[in-house]
């Protein structure tokens, strides 16, 4: 039963992302911790993310902004070591208590549509980058901080999800062979990725077949709720 329930938060979480752009490992982490210890639903979530993103990456990739995205991608790499240890070395309730905080600040954040200023100096992208590192070491949910910044820096669409879809695919790696240093990547870890596949494709054809009919706007205000 809990592997089942386990394959069900993956599909929702490729779901989610295929058809919206972003948003899967935030819903991988919602729902992971609830039937995996915090040290193994991170890498899960983390490896299921990076394949999702390889499979997703012609469908965003001709939009990239690589001058906008780079300061967020250099900042990031620094950030994850720094997660990762904070995985293993730090009390898992303040864990869990910061993990709660980070998706429900941005479901709140997301559901009301706060309008935040537009920023225009790269340090900002820095800023975004590193805390998005921090956040993906410990949690494999890098996405809060970015989508705030690309919002701030009033990207377009296509180049919005372009960069995004290209920094989580590099940051989603570096965190996958961190916790693959860490000895993160047990044979639990392993054997839950390799179940999860078929709910990775089968989220993944629905996500892209649907994206369709469905508007993706009213299915993430759903996810968020």
């Amino acid at each position: 039963m809990e592997t089942l329930l386990i394959l069900g938060a993956i599909f929702l979480s490729v779901f989610t992302h295929s058809l919206t752009g972003f948003g899967g490992t935030l819903v991988a982490m919602a729902l992971l911790p609830g039937l995996l210890d915090i040290r193994a639903a991170t890498p899960l979530a983390a490896m299921v993310a990076f394949s999702t993103e390889i499979l997703l990456l012609q469908r965003y990739r001709r939009a990239t902004n690589w001058r906008a995205i780079l300061p967020v991608i250099i900042a990031g790499f620094i950030g994850i070591p720094l997660g990762v240890w904070a995985l293993k070395g730090v009390d898992e309730t303040i864990i869990f208590t910061i993990l709660g905080l980070v998706i429900a600040g941005y479901a709140l954040y997301a559901l009301f549509e706060f309008k935040l200023p537009e920023l225009r100096h790269a340090l900002w992208g820095y800023l975004a980058g590193l805390v998005a590192g921090i956040l993906g070491g410990a949690y494999a949910t890098t996405g809060p901080p970015v989508v705030i910044y690309a919002s701030c820096r009033r990207w377009p669409p296509p180049e919005f999800k372009g960069n995004l879809q290209v920094f989580f695919l590099l940051t989603d790696l570096l965190v996958v062979l961190n916790h693959a240093v860490a000895g993160n990547l047990t044979t639990l870890v392993w054997s839950h990725y390799l179940w999860s596949l078929l709910a990775l494709f089968l989220g993944m054809l629905s996500g892209v077949w649907l994206d369709r009919y469905i508007p993706p706007a009213i299915f993430r205000r759903l996810i968020l709720i």
